[in-house]
């Protein structure tokens, strides 16, 4: 994927709903990659990025939740809290969606960061939202499949048209 230019993949797009593959090595070449993630979400006006969005079906993702580019590979959630809370969500990979998504407030995360090291976390608001989100991407879930089915209802003649966009 070096030197070539990012785009977003969108539904129903194949690479959406794959579990992505973990990441065995880090490289330059990989540190790179994710400085060209990030300024690709920053462009996109998104708050995160997983590689899948941009066609590539590996655990890679970077989040800027408020606090700065935060370069995360194979991640996973440790541990949920009890507390949960239901927020409109978007994604770069439903333009023009928004669904009521009900996610865990705070979790205990875990992940390898672009130097080779373990970062263990405790996320929450924002930060832990975003988190839950990307991962999902990585394991081929959208927020349309949070979806009630009365908002599934409400989505579907959306979903179809975008369908027929991406054929």
């Amino acid at each position: 994927m070096s030197g070539e230019q990012f785009r977003i993949y969108t539904y129903p797009e194949q690479v959406l709903r794959l579990k992505a593959e973990t990441v065995d090595e880090i490289s330059d070449e990989m540190r790179e990659y994710l400085d060209r993630m990030v300024e690709f979400m920053y462009e996109a006006d998104g708050v995160g990025l997983a590689a899948p969005q941009i066609g590539d079906s590996r655990r890679i993702v970077v989040i800027d939740a408020g606090d700065g580019p935060v370069k995360i590979i194979n991640p996973e959630i440790v541990k949920t809290g009890n507390d949960e809370e239901i927020v409109e969500e978007g994604c770069l990979s439903l333009p023009g969606f928004s669904v009521r998504v009900k996610r865990p407030v705070q979790i205990s995360v875990t992940y390898t960061n672009e130097n080779g090291k373990t970062v263990q976390k405790e996320l929450d608001g924002l930060g832990a939202r975003a988190f839950q989100h990307e991962v999902d991407h990585l394991n081929g879930i959208l927020i349309i499949d949070h979806a009630s089915s009365t908002q599934r209802a409400l989505l579907r003649s959306k979903l179809r048209k975008l369908e027929k966009e991406n054929r």
